[in-house]
């Protein structure tokens, strides 16, 4: 991201309605886990340190950030170290496993997101917890995503394709900033149709502008904690790192030895063995804007979803 956005955050953080009502909503989904007493909570992507105060209702705070300005201003703010790196690269947590590690917008920025969710899955205790979001829609993919330098957009589908890849377990997978969709969809849309190129979405509206936004917004701390929305701006998933033990889950059996057998949706109940081996990430294949389409639905017949 471009470092001038990184000051433009610190200033705002604080204040624009989608930060302060994506840390409420957030905040609540959190709270729903039922992590430890004193968990070890780890941000990874902390920014400018908007959610670290909110993280510590939850447990002992790590972070680790990977622009210079943004980890200073956070550690400055918060009182919490936050430590130089980021993700697919090895993280100075060696050491340490986690109760949660949260990616708040944060997977988006990455190339290789398969990668950064494995290391994701290694620094989780197994029960541990992992809380991701990340932008909605490809056809949404316009000046603001330009400006923070994402390299995608997703779907639920598809980020849970990836979490699942990861060896990860979905526990919850949806969408959220659905009731605001409307309008964010309508002004992207114009943004792309007249060619602007461009300019982002992160500064402060009008103090009316910015206080009506974000008593919408913050509906949604009622609802998404409790089931998500079929369609918003943002995706929200919910994963785990299960226990080295024979698990189910939508997608068919884990076996003990990393392999993963798929139900047979043409005979109930069966497992044929020619559909039986490593679960693997998609990987950049659902990323063309041809292929995109043939690959997640020959990946969500394997899968099941």
């Amino acid at each position: 991201m471009d470092p001038d956005l990184y000051r433009e955050m610190a200033e705002i953080q604080q204040e624009h309605w989608w930060f302060r009502a994506r840390r409420e909503i957030l905040a609540r989904v959190i709270a729903r886990l039922g992590l430890p007493t004193q968990a070890d909570v780890l941000e990874i992507g902390a920014g400018t340190g908007g959610n670290l105060a909110m993280l510590t209702l939850y447990g002992k705070v790590s972070a680790v950030e990977m622009d210079p300005f943004a980890r200073d201003y956070a550690s400055q703010m918060s009182g919490i170290p936050v430590a130089c790196g980021c993700l697919p690269d090895a993280l100075p947590f060696a050491d340490k496993a986690f109760d949660l590690i949260c990616l708040f917008d944060v997977l988006e920025h990455i190339d290789n997101d398969c990668d950064a969710l494995r290391r994701v899955h290694a620094l989780l205790k197994p029960g541990g917890r992992a809380v991701v979001t990340v932008p909605a829609y490809q056809w949404l993919y316009g000046p603001h995503d330009r400006a923070h330098h994402h390299v995608r957009r997703y779907t639920a589908t598809q980020l849970a394709l990836q979490a699942r890849g990861a060896g990860l377990t979905v526990m919850r997978s949806g969408y959220f900033n659905a009731l605001l969709f409307p309008p964010i969809a309508l002004h992207r849309l114009h943004q792309i149709l007249t060619g602007r190129r461009e300019g982002h979405d992160a500064t402060l509206p009008g103090r009316v502008t910015n206080g009506i936004l974000h008593a919408t917004f913050r509906l949604e701390k009622y609802i998404v904690p409790f089931t998500l929305f079929p369609y918003g701006t943002s995706v929200l998933a919910v994963l785990a790192r299960e226990s080295p033990e024979i698990t189910r889950s939508q997608t068919g059996v884990a076996l003990r030895d990393g392999r993963r057998r798929v139900h047979d949706t043409a005979s109930p109940g069966r497992y044929p063995a020619d559909r039986t081996g490593p679960l693997r990430c998609m990987g950049s294949e659902w990323r063309g804007v041809h292929g995109s389409h043939t690959n997640l639905v020959l990946a969500q017949q394997h899968l099941d979803l």
